[in-house]
């Protein structure tokens, strides 16, 4: 009899004591999935494609696939990536790539944190500007490992063109948008209080890339800040960024092919 993905959930929090708070915050809540894909419906649709760069235990590729969507997804971290094999088993509609996403093909340095793997990164400036900052005491990178890394062109080119991308790297956002050329009708990247500057590089590459509006929800609220028809351009959206509190911490910029 083919396992649950409940089961497998409970065993891999067993399995894999690093991955036990992600797993327990990231699955059994319906309200905050629900919330989720609410969010999403405005982006992916039944037989469209998404990408999730930065999946971590995939949490968002069960929400693009209640939706309906075709998922590509990456995750450089082993036991990350073995979750996600082991929770999504048997849907042909997700495809893992074991690799992160930057911006040129090759291999990259991830330094991790085995605690917490949720904020492990491929980003030196990011575990500098963690160092010391309110919030994130007590955060250590403990090992490092080197990795494949493709790019979104590559994902593209293989793939097809996707309806959304969700970008969440740990302060590594805006070089994986260096690895893309092309406007893309909707996209996420994740940004963070202490590196509101990748946040800025970010909305400057998309903004050069074609004419797109922002949105931003904050931490895992699922609830967009300004709402459909009320979107803002990249200045205004860096301006948001910048009067944020420290204590606001992290959360996801939408941007918005316009026209």
């Amino acid at each position: 009899m083919t396992e649950t993905r409940d089961a497998a959930i409970s065993r891999l929090a067993q399995a894999y004591p690093g991955l036990r708070r992600s797993l327990d915050v990231y699955y059994g809540d319906p309200a905050r999935d629900a919330a989720m894909d609410r969010v999403y419906a405005r982006f992916v649709a039944e037989g469209s494609l998404a990408f999730d760069i930065g999946s971590h235990v995939g949490d968002r590729i069960g929400s693009f696939r209640r939706l309906g969507a075709r998922v590509v997804a990456l995750e450089p971290q082993p036991e990350c990536a073995e979750a996600i094999r082991q929770i999504y088993a048997g849907d042909h509609n997700v495809i893992l790539e074991e690799a992160a996403c930057g911006g040129t093909p090759g291999r990259l340095k991830l330094r991790v944190n085995s605690a917490n793997p949720t904020v492990t990164t491929a980003s030196a400036e990011f575990v500098a500007a963690a160092e010391g900052a309110p919030g994130w005491q007590g955060q250590v990178w403990d090992r490092e490992i080197e990795v494949p890394s493709t790019t979104l062109d590559i994902l593209i080119a293989t793939h097809g063109t996707p309806a959304f991308v969700k970008i969440d790297v740990e302060g590594f956002e805006d070089t994986v948008l260096a690895g893309l050329t092309r406007p893309l009708p909707a996209l996420s990247f994740e940004f963070t209080t202490i590196g509101r500057e990748v946040a800025y590089r970010c909305l400057d590459r998309l903004a050069s890339l074609g004419p797109y509006r922002f949105d931003i929800a904050l931490g895992e609220s699922q609830q967009l800040t300004f709402g459909e028809g009320n979107d803002v351009d990249a200045a205004e959206m860096a301006a948001h960024i910048r009067d944020l509190a420290h204590e606001a911490n992290s959360g996801d910029v939408y941007a918005v092919l316009a026209g």
